[in-house]
């Protein structure tokens, strides 16, 4: 069973994967994968923070009345 990660591990995953292609370990026939992997983790942290936004704005609406 895969281990859910954090949106922290998350981004830090992600900044992993961009500093990647300044790294000197960049080679062009991995950027590709690279770069799918790195879009997807952007919209899984993206949906992460859209849930977040939403429970946040829910709990204002119960603590405003």
């Amino acid at each position: 069973m895969t281990e859910k990660k954090s949106l922290n591990q998350k981004i830090e995953e992600l900044n992993n994967e961009v500093e990647w292609f300044y790294s000197d370990d960049f080679q062009l026939d991995e950027a590709t994968v690279k770069y799918k992997n790195a879009v997807n983790l952007a919209k899984d942290i993206e949906k992460d923070l859209n849930e977040l936004k939403n429970e946040i704005e829910i709990l204002a609406q119960d603590f405003s009345k």
